[in-house]
């Protein structure tokens, strides 16, 4: 066969590395693209946070000419101080608009929207305002205060009166606490392990030191808070049942957590009476009195901060419209560094070498970015467009909605519409939503319209919560009121719903 030469034309479709950068930074969440940033600083000298930049230079006149006028401000708030009481607010709202931001705008009102959203520094109303901001920090004085679980039932050791070697072995048992305040490993395993760090080989030792942890289990299982230092939840909340006053129901309480605990979560009142020879008051005093305990005595220890989800969106209401806008606190500031850049560009001919190319991929990366959070922006209008009923009557007023419809409205691929709505949150007024959260798929009422499935759920919760404690409505019988208000939902999709939303089965719902 002999070889030879063949020209063909064809079409494709190539990635370029900056396109790739924008995808990549569209999918990250919030604290992904704060870690991505931070190591394009590291990387990239070009690179800086715009809050650290250096102070532009100033000639000699220059100087000169602020420090008259600073002069000048300081004689005129001090003549001002005793009718005003304090410093110029004017003066230095003025100062602090020309020194480190833009006025204040309106990014969308009412349906009108701006040309772009460079400058927005609004700070959300409402529950997102002041106030909450004063609670967060309340509270985040409370969790400093009352430190962690460990630190707590350390505190308590220091009144208690323990020799060395009952002191280590509590000590011990309090680091082997999970974050529920449960003791995480069998005292077994704890005394093998410590055995092995001492280098105790003898049987009797290893013995005396299994006894001497079961003694400091006692201890530990005296501090509060009560329930600590369990290892499972009966034995939890029989700790905490301890310290009631010793009355009937209290000593029926402790009964059915140590043997019937079982049948308290199946809601088996029939089974528990005859077994526990008690009558049906005795058994709703016992029920109630094991419902108040903690079954993680651990929790109000635990740090809520990791749990703390920061929106990207803030939408509030201005006047009888909404209003959408960025959340500053996410959003990364970044600028080219001054004095290198204008090193690059007074190199001729290309002496920068490779610089050149870094200089190149700090501007495309914060263009990069500015493009996520314009998309995100417009992903997000587009969201309160369609689900205006949503921001009036809560979530039993939402529209089907698709991502298909948004791609469409927005001239996106429905690619991008999914990455922009994972791992992106949007504050409300009802609370704050992961931008999934306003897609729902599409269910038929009896008058050929459509129901969402969030408002389906929605409903159902409202219905669990409007039953008679003693008779619960079944997934069949929530199927039927659902159809009665129009809306066909088979039994199945209900028990599906209901999963979804954990509420447990009827059986389990029934109260005595």
């Amino acid at each position: 066969m002999k070889p030879s030469l063949q020209v063909r034309l064809s079409q494709h479709l190539a990635l370029t590395p900056q396109l790739q950068q924008s995808i990549r930074l569209l999918q990250l969440s919030t604290l992904e693209l704060h870690q991505e940033v931070e190591q394009m600083l590291e990387s990239n000298p070009f690179l800086e946070p715009e809050e650290e930049a250096a102070v532009a230079y100033e000639s000699p006149a220059e100087r000169t000419l602020r420090d008259d006028r600073a002069a000048e401000r300081r004689d005129d708030d001090a003549g001002a101080d005793d009718e005003a009481g304090g410093t110029d607010a004017e003066a230095l709202g003025e100062v602090s608009g020309q020194e480190f931001g833009t006025p204040l705008r309106d990014d969308w009102e009412n349906g009108t929207e701006a040309d772009d959203f460079d400058g927005i520094r609004e700070t959300p109303s409402g529950s997102a305002g002041s106030g909450a901001a004063e609670d967060d920090g309340e509270a985040s004085d409370r969790r400093a205060a009352s430190g962690t679980l460990q630190d707590h039932l350390r505190a308590q050791l220091v009144g208690m009166r323990l020799d060395g070697d009952d002191l280590a072995a509590v000590q011990v048992l309090i680091e082997s606490l999970d974050g529920d305040g449960y003791l995480a490993d069998p005292l077994d395993d704890i005394a093998a392990r410590l055995a092995e760090m001492l280098g105790i080989d003898d049987d009797e030792q290893r013995g005396d030191l299994l006894e001497r942890l079961n003694c400091a289990l006692r201890w530990l299982q005296s501090l509060e808070p009560a329930g600590v230092g369990a290892r499972s939840l009966p034995e939890c909340l029989e700790l905490q049942l301890r310290q009631r006053p010793a009355c009937p129901a209290q000593r029926l309480a402790t009964r059915i957590c140590r043997q019937h605990l079982e049948l308290l979560a199946r809601r088996d009142w029939k089974r528990l009476g005859t077994l526990t020879g008690a009558d049906e008051a005795l058994l709703r005093d016992a029920h109630q009195m094991i419902v108040a305990c903690e079954p993680k005595p651990g929790r109000p220890f635990a740090d809520a901060e990791a749990n703390v989800v920061v929106p990207d969106v803030i939408v509030t209401r201005a006047g009888r419209g909404l209003k959408v806008v960025l959340n500053p606190d996410v959003m990364p500031r970044l600028r080219i560094n001054d004095l290198y850049a204008q090193a690059m560009r007074g190199q001729r001919n290309g002496a920068g070498g490779g610089l050149s190319s870094r200089l190149q991929e700090a501007r495309w990366f914060m263009k990069n970015i500015q493009q996520r959070f314009d998309t995100i922006l417009r992903v997000s209008k587009a969201i309160v467009e369609r689900q205006k009923a949503f921001f009036q009557h809560g979530a039993i007023a939402m529209k089907p909605l698709v991502l298909r419809e948004i791609a469409d409205e927005l001239g996106l691929h429905e690619s991008t519409i999914s990455r922009v709505t994972t791992a992106k949150y949007m504050a409300t007024p009802y609370g704050t939503f992961e931008l999934k959260y306003f897609f729902g798929s599409s269910l038929a009422t009896e008058t050929g319209g459509n129901a969402s499935s969030t408002a389906v759920r929605a409903l159902i919760r409202q219905l669990v919560d409007a039953e008679d404690p003693q008779r619960p409505l079944s997934d069949s019988q929530l199927s039927q009121m659902l159809e009665e208000q129009g809306i066909q939902v088979a039994r199945r999709t209900v028990a599906k719903y209901r999963e979804a939303l954990k509420i447990a089965p009827a059986s389990l719902r029934k109260a005595l």
